[in-house]
């Protein structure tokens, strides 16, 4: 190797080292280790006296407690959990250190460099880099009988443990893009998106404390629309309907396996987040009209949801 390109390498050795301790020295003291009965993860905070976390951490705990990286501990409780999307939100006693930012992980691209801080195995103050290795993957998720997808999981390189869960991920900027969720194996790591419908989770937990989630009993996979309909229409993709639940709301409003919707609520759908972000509590029993592309013909229904987790 020249000695130029030694030269090159080492800064880039070294713009690579300050991008990642710049981000480890913002995001460390706003992540805490937290303690609860029957186990321990992270969490991160996001406002003066509330952290955010998992889901699957707290579990049925209803407090627990809190340790900063300097040291420092507080008692919490928990003000909502949403197993659905894998979130739980934490009030402390007391003022916790000054708030991470949030960022949109929306605006993520594939090999973009990612950091993540949280307390594996129980080591607070952990930092572990890497890169976006896929975006849009999904992540199944249960609460009693209700079941859902997580869509557009990140998953990322960055060294994910036993204890990271309920952790940050943050891009190079020291944005909060992720909260760590699951170690999915041997150098795979995912973590719930920071985007416009979590932080809508976010607020209802603060507010209500649980998310009620309308059901509408379809699975869907994104596909194109045909050239005709998507030069008419301006609309690329829609949702293909690979699956119908017996007798839901779907079944009952005349959708079929097949149909491609186009929009929900006059709102263009192209992949399944696109629904699942108006399926909230407020749209329960109210009929919900839906456009779909059935055999070269677009076709309206009303769909009226129910509730996700009743029963």
């Amino acid at each position: 190797m020249s000695d130029v390109e030694q030269h090159n390498e080492t800064a880039a050795l070294d713009a690579y080292s300050h991008v990642v301790s710049s981000v480890a020295a913002a995001v460390t003291p706003k992540v805490a280790s937290v303690t609860l009965p029957r186990g321990n993860g992270s969490a991160v905070v996001f406002d003066d006296t509330h952290l955010l976390t998992n889901a699957h951490v707290v579990g049925a705990a209803s407090a627990g407690t809190a340790t900063f990286a300097d040291g420092s501990e507080t008692r919490f409780r928990v003000v909502g959990a949403d197993p659905l999307s894998d979130l739980a939100v934490l009030g402390i006693d007391g003022n916790a250190p000054q708030a991470a930012r949030l960022g949109n992980a929306d605006e993520l691209v594939v090999g973009q460099l990612v950091v993540a801080v949280g307390s594996p195995l129980g080591l607070s103050g952990s930092v572990t880099a890497g890169v976006v290795s896929a975006l849009g993957r999904s992540l199944p998720v249960r609460q009693g009988k209700a079941s859902r997808v997580i869509e557009d999981v990140i998953q990322t390189d960055a060294a994910l443990n036993p204890g990271n869960s309920g952790g940050a991920l943050a891009d190079a900027s020291g944005s909060v893009i992720g909260i760590s969720t699951a170690l999915a194996g041997i150098g795979l790591g995912l973590a719930v998106p920071i985007n416009q419908t979590t932080r809508r989770i976010i607020d209802t937990l603060l507010v209500e404390g649980r998310v009620r989630r309308a059901y509408l009993g379809i699975v869907g996979v994104p596909a194109p629309l045909p050239d005709d309909v998507a030069d008419r229409t301006g609309q690329r993709a829609g949702l293909r309907i690979v699956e119908v639940v017996r007798a839901g709301p779907a079944d009952r409003a005349g959708l079929h396996k097949g149909d491609l919707i186009l929009t929900v609520a006059r709102e263009r759908v192209a992949d399944a987040q696109g629904i699942q972000r108006q399926l909230f509590g407020e749209i329960i029993g109210t009929p919900l009209a839906i456009t779909v592309l059935r055999n070269s013909a677009m076709v309206d229904v009303f769909a009226t949801p129910t509730d996700l987790t009743a029963g």
